[in-house]
């Protein structure tokens, strides 16, 4: 093989070797946004860990379990209607109480407790169990219904 011969010989396997290294990117950044973005693991038979309020929406008017774990004096200001409250400090001792075979969804005020008791269900062994961000407060705030009272 001649000089010229070998320069184009590892010239393309350079770009080879550029085209091959582009596509392991493409790969990785599109398994990223399949497994690490929450809502994309549809059909997976996981939840995504945290929720907006419309999806919340929808879901409660599919029948999911709607678990809100304020205190009763935040349930008593305001509430999801049709939620059950059990109170995050309670929740451990209260897992009977909560459907298996339902999706359930957690909430409160703002949506960290909710991230908490989402938390305990899961390694309780519950498997459709999300939470919604943004709490009742987001809830009430994009006008969806809300109960007052015990």
């Amino acid at each position: 093989m001649t000089t010229s011969q070998n320069r184009k010989k590892k010239k393309a396997e350079n770009t080879n070797r550029i085209w091959l290294w582009i596509a392991a990117g493409v790969i990785i950044v599109i398994l990223a946004v399949i497994f690490l973005i929450p809502g994309t693991q549809k059909g997976t038979g996981k939840m995504a860990a945290e929720i907006n309020v419309a999806e919340v929406a929808k879901l409660r008017d599919q029948g999911a379990f709607i678990l809100d774990v304020r205190e009763q004096s935040e349930w008593d200001e305001l509430h999801i209607p049709g939620a059950t409250l059990i109170p995050l400090g309670t929740l451990p001792n209260e897992l009977t109480k909560i459907p298996k075979d339902k999706t359930v969804v957690v909430v409160c005020r703002t949506g960290r407790r909710s991230a908490q008791g989402r938390d305990i269900l899961l390694n309780a062994g519950f498997e459709n169990v999300t939470s919604m961000a943004g709490g009742v407060t987001e809830w009430k705030a994009s006008g969806y219904p809300i109960e007052t009272g015990k």
